[in-house]
């Protein structure tokens, strides 16, 4: 299939509409935090008139995994982690015709249903804001150095790597 900014793998940063400007600095929210997150605040970090499509991610803590009950859970990050956040941000913009974007992710206790992550990117067109907001969650998830510590309602628990 044929895409206006090449293929859906990986897609050029260009600008198709006559006076259309690179956005001054497209990253616009990256933080992790210890208190409750706003899926309304990442979607206004990432407004922007030169977008004709925003894709938003919201991953919230569900109540199983792996076959077991999920009681809570808690994230733990490495200090390095907001410098890999934006390193992995710095990789999309590059890669794709990003007008804006935003990260954000809990760290800390929660529970079921709290919200864990939430990003969003506002591109020229949908197909391109779909797959940097995809690539944005999968490199936030295998690259930046976030660990979750769950709790079953057996009484075990279990460690995942860089969430």
């Amino acid at each position: 299939m044929s895409w206006p900014y090449g293929t859906m793998d990986r897609m050029a940063p260009t600008h198709d509409h006559p006076g259309e400007q690179a956005a001054a600095d497209p990253i616009r929210l990256l933080a992790i935090r210890d208190t409750p997150l706003s899926v309304d605040e990442v979607f206004r970090a990432v407004g922007d008139d030169a977008a004709g499509g925003t894709t938003l991610f919201v991953g919230t803590v569900r109540n199983h995994d792996g076959g077991a009950d999920v009681d809570a859970l808690g994230y733990s990050c490495h200090p390095t982690a907001e410098a890999e956040l934006r390193r992995v941000a710095e990789k999309v913009v590059a890669d794709y015709p990003v007008r804006a974007l935003a990260a954000v992710h809990r760290v800390g206790d929660l529970t079921v249903g709290d919200l864990a992550v939430v990003v969003a990117v506002s591109c020229p067109h949908r197909g391109e804001a779909f797959e940097a907001c995809r690539k944005l969650i999968d490199d936030l998830k295998h690259e930046v150095p976030i660990w979750k510590h769950q709790q079953f309602s057996d009484g075990t628990e279990e460690w995942v790597g860089a969430c």
